[in-house]
């Protein structure tokens, strides 16, 4: 798949919600930084918040995570379900006092990064 065939990726590759399993995936993590008490609040609020759209080069330094090898397995995997025209889960981000955290899709955004780092990504952001 060319860039030019993904002119519209938010329609195009993109799931219209997180799948269910995102959000326990998204705690798990989170589980990490944040207490309990706190990721129950912060997974509550995502599961609420209305969808928005970010751009995956955007997200990746705001976050300060480095891009993922396109040879990670994940990413890889990623980039062939695009190319499959198979939809991916939009991904769950958290803003931090210095920078935000991907709860859920550091993978799905390296791939995308990889199509195109303008390429608009559906999120739920809190």
């Amino acid at each position: 798949m060319n860039k030019k065939d993904m002119k519209t990726p938010d329609k195009v590759i993109w799931k219209n919600k997180p799948e269910e399993h995102d959000y326990p995936a998204a705690a798990d993590y989170l589980e990490l930084i944040f207490s309990k008490e706190k990721v129950k609040k912060i997974v509550n609020r995502l599961r609420k918040e209305k969808m928005t759209f970010k751009k995956a080069k955007d997200i990746l330094r705001a976050s300060k995570l480095p891009l993922l090898g396109k040879d990670n397995i994940h990413v890889s995997a990623n980039i062939d379900k695009c190319k499959k025209s198979e939809k991916l889960s939009p991904v769950l981000l958290v803003r931090i006092d210095d920078g935000l955290v991907i709860a859920d899709g550091y993978h799905r955004v390296c791939a995308i990064y990889y199509l195109s780092e303008d390429f608009n990504i559906p999120c739920k952001l809190v």
